[in-house]
């Protein structure tokens, strides 16, 4: 049997930990569970203390951010499988079994995902991962079950197993050799894409990601930043163009990035006109904050790009996932992969 370690990065979720971590211990008995606690302040500590005496406890010493943060804690950890699972997901009985299974039967598959619903309208998938996710030409991440902002019912559409091109960072099933052999979460990411890039680079270096919806479990979301936070804005922007600049193939990078810059300033007036300046000023920083950060990533293309072995995975979409939505009402990954659309 595989040794596994379900770790739960926790930061000011005293209350998640109280309501979700009994049912985390109860159907996880095949791996070990694990808090670290980016140095909270609502008495996280304590309720662990208290309430889960026998939950081994990896206290940091700041908050270090989603990428960073799991880094230093998985350092800490000897086992063949981390699971990396957000404080807000309530697992489900047997959710294990699944994974494990197959990533024992399939050595060339580095990480892999379940099912992620939402906890609170359980028919429907939840935005953060849904069953599966893809990239477009221009960097957009999508997914099986949600497009953009358009999130399906579960109807049984995506229950077969999927070669997919990033697995969510919600609930996050990965080899450990795999993992630090890319050198694992980019901690000047802090939060937000991390989990894209990381599986970026490890697509482009031969290994397989696969989403496994025989596993089951249920996401609320948004329990650190909510979804009009300027800061959350802020990091989705910076850190989608960091991840082009690091990844994309040299052939098409430049010219991503230009119209990526005038797309995102389409973004920025969008959000103006929702009376969301705020948000439209932090794309606009994300942007400079970009150009200002590029040479720091310069050696880590270089790098990735020696590395490559293949310049669009299987589950990169060679389309622009903005014009099948909003110009070919293409609306659900059904959709567009019922048609002969490239997505590698």
């Amino acid at each position: 049997m595989p040794s596994i370690a379900v770790v739960i990065l926790n930061y000011n979720g005293k209350q998640l930990l109280s309501d979700l971590l009994p049912t985390v211990l109860a159907h996880s008995t095949t791996a070990e569970v694990i808090v670290a606690d980016n140095a909270s302040t609502d008495g996280s500590i304590a309720l662990l203390k208290q309430d889960f005496p026998t939950v081994r406890r990896i206290e940091l010493n700041k908050n270090y951010g989603f990428a960073e943060g799991y880094n230093l804690a998985l350092k800490q950890l000897q086992t063949d499988y981390y699971v990396l699972l957000n404080s807000d997901v309530a697992v489900t009985e047997n959710w294990l079994q699944p994974l494990v299974a197959y990533m024992e039967q399939n050595p060339q598959t580095a990480a892999c995902q379940p099912k992620l619903k939402n906890f609170n309208h359980r028919d429907y998938f939840e935005y953060a991962g849904a069953c599966g996710g893809f990239i477009d030409q221009y960097g957009y991440p999508f997914c099986r079950g949600r497009i953009l902002d358009t999130v399906e019912k579960d109807n049984g559409q995506y229950d077969e197993i999927a070669d997919i091109f990033w697995a969510t960072g919600a609930c996050f099933f990965v080899r450990t050799a795999d993992f630090w052999e890319v050198g694992g979460l980019d901690a000047r990411f802090f939060a937000h894409m991390e989990e894209v890039d990381l599986c970026w680079r490890l697509k482009s270096r031969g290994k397989s990601i696969v989403c496994i919806p025989q596993s089951v479990v249920y996401h609320i979301g948004a329990k650190t930043l909510n979804a009009d936070s300027p800061f959350k804005t802020f990091l989705n922007f910076r850190n989608n163009l960091l991840m082009i600049y690091k990844n994309m193939p040299s052939a098409n990078m430049r010219w991503v990035l230009f119209v990526r810059w005038w797309l995102d300033i389409l973004a920025a007036l969008h959000l103006l006109l929702q009376r969301k300046p705020k948000n439209a000023l932090n794309i606009l920083k994300a942007q400079w904050i970009f150009l200002k950060l590029r040479k720091d990533f310069r050696a880590d293309r270089t790098k990735n790009l020696a590395l490559s072995k293949v310049d669009y995975p299987i589950g990169f979409f060679k389309n622009s996932i903005l014009i099948k939505y909003y110009l070919k009402s293409h609306k659900t990954a059904q959709s567009l992969f019922s048609k002969k659309t490239s997505y590698r």
